[in-house]
């Protein structure tokens, strides 16, 4: 049996194309929502959801571990609201389910990698990091916990890691104000972490920050993972990536 578990906030545009993704794929559905201002929770509950409102957490990850954390069935199923279970997947799923139904000797994984295609600004980037994009989601109950440190972090394992057929569709940033409002919030949080861990603003830093930093970024994204191939949402994927860390000194130099 198969629990589905997610975290939210304010996703009423994203939350029922997500659930219907799994509709008859889910034996429960847990549903975390950090206190949503929008209707989140009623379009969660009206699909059947089971859910816990609780506060908005500053590192997102606490309250994915908490929805990790009620799952009741042996195989969990992490997502994001803003993710789309594709047909493949969904068959992939339903087949490790059964399997440790009727042989559960036969799976040897804890969890599994899944591959996912990643929107950007309506166009499915191919290149410049961001395909295959894998992230540990399906895993066996209590057999993997987030480190609860980062926004970017991967699941830690007890065990052999597989890889799942098909993909999760992430419409992560279909539009740009969508990408400002995450770029924004992730920045601040990597401000407040660099004042949490004292850093001093020195020339070094700025250098680092402002110069290199950006220029490191772009080349990676642009070039070496060829994100030129993706046009020009390769380029303004590349370019806004490297702005990150002059903005980041930008939020830390105002908070000293």
């Amino acid at each position: 049996m198969i629990s589905v578990v997610l975290a939210t906030y304010n996703e009423e545009k994203n939350i029922e194309r997500c659930l219907n993704s799994v509709k008859g794929l889910a034996d429960e559905v847990i549903v975390v929502d950090g206190s949503s201002t929008d209707s989140t929770r009623n379009i969660a509950l009206g699909l059947g959801a089971n859910v816990i409102k609780t506060s908005n957490k500053p590192i997102f990850h606490i309250n994915k571990q908490m929805a990790m954390d009620q799952a009741q069935f042996e195989l969990v199923l992490q997502l994001d609201a803003d993710e789309v279970v594709d047909g493949e997947l969904y068959h992939f799923i339903k087949e490790v389910d059964s399997l440790l139904s009727d042989n559960p000797d036969l799976v040897t994984e804890s969890a599994w990698w899944l591959k996912r295609k990643n929107n950007f600004l309506g166009h499915w980037l191919k290149k410049g990091g961001q395909y295959p994009d894998p992230v540990i989601r399906l895993f066996r109950r209590g057999k993997a916990t987030l480190p609860q440190k980062s926004v970017h972090e991967q699941m830690k394992v007890d065990g052999e890691i597989g890889w799942a057929d098909g993909h999760l569709l992430h419409y992560s940033n279909p539009f740009f104000s969508d990408y400002l409002r995450k770029f924004s919030t992730y920045s601040q949080l990597e401000a407040n972490h660099l004042i949490a861990e004292n850093q001093q603003l020195s020339f070094f830093f700025l250098i680092n920050y402002l110069l290199l930093k950006p220029l490191k970024t772009f080349f990676l994204i642009f070039f070496r993972h060829k994100g030129f191939v993706d046009g020009f949402y390769g380029f303004v994927f590349a370019f806004m990536s490297a702005l990150h860390f002059p903005v980041i000194a930008y939020k830390f130099f105002k908070a000293k």
